[in-house]
């Protein structure tokens, strides 16, 4: 793992770079991950240098003095741009919060990347009460909601089940905690349509968690977006089903930048 050091801290990230002639893209993981969840990506590696990283508090990289909701967000969003800054990524791609600190550098920073994927994410990302509260009062519980049929995993081997689950207890019940409640406010259906970035909204089959609906919407809404369904997978479509998860991207990227 590297690191740049920004705003008083320190974000990790790691570059996957088998000689493709692609340009970087910079992959941004969901609430309770890190870098790892995209380790499935790497296959791309041969297209595109891969750029993957740990938000504040995740991972390898420090913890920031950030309150849940926009202040988190936008903190988030620096460990981001610090990353780009130094890789030269131009393509952001992310799953979930990590969308959700996709489309507000879209609408809020200045970086303009050649192109932007959408997974497993929305314009709003409103939490089930109940998660919300077996955040604060039960992680075990919402640990394993979270891990329940058709939320994260559609139908995973038990070995990939039991990885996200170690993740995300050693992510931390205090930052896990964080990253809900931060995607729990996010709401920018009143400024989507602004974005003009040419956009992948790709989604699972069986996402409980961010319906297919939500995807639908952000391609309905931004002017340049496609939309593509990921078979037998669920949230984290890219880790369930990498091959067509990759397949998809790269058939995007293939059409939009060249």
């Amino acid at each position: 793992m590297e690191t740049v050091s920004h705003n008083d801290r320190d974000t990790a990230y790691e570059v996957v770079d088998r000689g493709g002639d692609g340009p970087p893209l910079c992959f941004i993981h969901g609430a309770g991950g890190s870098h790892e969840v995209w380790n499935g990506q790497h296959a791309l590696a041969d297209r595109y240098p891969i750029v993957t990283l740990d938000l504040s508090g995740h991972g390898e990289s420090d913890d920031v003095d950030a309150s849940a909701g926009y202040t988190a967000l936008s903190a988030y969003a620096d460990d981001v741009l610090a990353v780009v800054d130094e890789t030269d990524a131009a393509v952001l791609v992310g799953n979930s919060l990590g969308g959700a600190i996709v489309l507000h550098t879209l609408l809020e920073r200045e970086f303009d990347p050649a192109a932007a994927v959408l997974t497993g994410t929305g314009a709003r990302l409103g939490v089930l009460e109940d998660l919300l509260q077996w955040l604060e009062s039960d992680f075990d519980q919402a640990v394993e909601f979270l891990h329940g049929p058709d939320r994260l995993f559609h139908d995973p081997d038990p070995k990939v089940r039991e990885r996200s689950m170690a993740q995300m207890y050693d992510t931390g019940q205090a930052v896990t905690q964080r990253d809900f409640l931060t995607s729990h406010e996010f709401d920018v259906r009143d400024r989507v349509g602004e974005i003009d970035t040419p956009s992948l909204a790709v989604y699972g089959e069986y996402d409980q968690l961010t319906p297919p609906w939500f995807h639908e919407y952000l391609a309905d809404e931004i002017d340049e977006c496609e939309l593509a369904e990921i078979d037998d997978a669920a949230h984290l479509a890219m880790v369930e089903q990498p091959a067509a998860f990759n397949e998809a991207v790269d058939e995007f990227l293939t059409g939009t930048l060249e």
